[in-house]
């Protein structure tokens, strides 16, 4: 793994490389995405049944396209049980995780009869994507699904692409179940994200879209925001670790490469204020590479994306750190919880040296759908307030709104909206 000593320019360059994976960067793509959504928006199930058998391989019908009951149960018999087990004790962590973010309506009264409030109220309807094919991730279904039903959403229904049987994945199936989804279509890609967004005939049209996938599922989702929602649209994995030479190299290497083995894009990277802990990791890198199963991902993402960077201070360690605004940022210096202190800008961040990122993507409960390509600067993970809508409340008596109305009429005046000051002197003419 290259080693590069920490300079404005070093961290400029990286910038820029880093940057360039982001989905805003692949607009030879949007062509197509478009001409896809469209045929699904004028077409609707033909549309979405044509491309499942063009992408997918599979024969989807009106009659097929619902998951039965009999496919769940199926699903439920396949599953290894120490497998189910873990989904349930995962489940419960990110339940209880999301219930502390719940929010409550609220109202402040006073004697001279104002009242102001929040009136706090759940989606209606929220689609999730999950993707299929060589892509199972049963962690990203609970992740999703889970702070919308503690938000309240009245009908999570779920997307994803069947194999070329019809069939879904039984671990997605059974994680679907288990997190409380109402209803799993079996539809993917750009066409899924269109029926979601505009509905079909068989697929109703969401309030929101959420979950990750491919680059035509990111670009899709992009296209249909403003006239559904949508959570993020999402890049590649990412992995900053800020290590000084109280690290472990050996546990360093091992989290860099849980980044690096997701696809060629993604994102590893060390910044350490010790010479000699990044030769360590370097080697311990080169090692591990060459007895893991997805080595050729791996080995590609670390040519690509992947530095050891080595600071003159811990101040220029976290400085840099807060420009890379990193997904998943881990702290494994000998005071974690100060330097935590410091950093503006991260995904999810891991403190201390038994604090592995995979930890956060199944088990701890904080959502692992997380902020990437530096995003994480002004998004945040997604959690429950991903699934309610806020609105304000506004109860004014005449007595509270007499001794004010002028200036209100003032304001409305120097805005030049003789109506907006007309609506308010009107109810004190003589």
């Amino acid at each position: 793994m290259r080693i590069l000593q920490l300079s404005k320019e070093t961290k400029s360059n990286i910038l820029e490389d880093l940057l360039k994976r982001s989905p805003n960067s692949y607009s030879a793509y949007e062509e197509r995405v478009a001409a896809i959504i469209d045929t699904v928006r004028e077409k609707g199930d033909e549309a979405i049944f044509s491309y499942t058998r063009q992408f997918d391989g599979a024969d989807i019908t009106t009659d097929n396209i619902v998951v039965t009951k009999e496919e769940i149960e199926e699903a439920y018999a396949t599953v290894d049980p120490t497998l189910l087990d873990v989904i349930r004790k995962a489940l419960v962590n990110i339940r209880e995780y999301h219930e502390k973010q719940r929010q409550y309506s609220w109202f402040d009264s006073k004697d001279n009869g104002i009242i102001l409030g929040q009136k706090v109220t759940p989606l209606k309807r929220v689609g999730v994507y999950v993707p299929g094919g060589k892509a199972v991730y049963p962690s990203s279904v609970l992740m999703n699904v889970l702070p919308a039903k503690v938000a309240g959403v009245d009908e999570i229904i779920m997307t994803t692409p069947p194999g070329k049987d019809g069939k879904i994945c039984a671990s997605t199936l059974v994680a679907a179940t288990e997190a409380g989804v109402d209803r799993i279509y079996k539809v993917g890609g750009a066409q899924a994200i269109a029926a979601l967004a505009f509905g079909t005939e068989s697929v109703p049209k969401v309030d929101k879209i959420v979950g990750p996938g491919n680059i035509y599922v990111a670009l899709a989702k992009k296209a249909v925001f403003g006239h559904v929602s949508i959570d993020s649209i999402a890049g590649p994995s990412e992995i900053l670790v800020l290590a000084d030479e109280s690290a472990n190299p050996r546990f360093v290497a091992a989290d860099l490469l849980s980044q690096a083995e997701h696809d060629e894009m993604a994102s590893a990277i060390l910044v350490t204020t010790s010479q000699t802990l990044a030769e360590q990791v370097s080697v311990e890198v080169d090692k591990f590479v060459a007895q893991l199963s997805r080595k050729e991902i791996i080995q590609k993402s670390l040519d690509n994306y992947g530095y050891i960077l080595v600071a003159d201070s811990e101040e220029e360690a976290i400085e840099t750190a807060n420009d890379i605004a990193s997904e998943h940022l881990e702290i494994v210096m000998k005071d974690p919880f100060t330097v935590m202190t410091k950093i503006r800008n991260a995904g999810a961040i891991f403190l201390g040296t038994y604090s592995s990122e995979p930890l956060g993507d199944y088990f701890a409960g904080p959502n692992h759908v997380l902020p990437t390509n530096g995003t994480a600067k002004f998004f945040s993970a997604l959690s429950v307030d991903d699934f309610i809508k806020k609105s304000s409340i506004i109860s004014y008596s005449r007595e509270a709104l007499e001794p004010i109305y002028k200036d209100i009429v003032q304001f409305a005046e120097c805005e030049q909206l003789t109506a907006h000051a007309n609506s308010i002197r009107v109810r004190f003419e003589d």
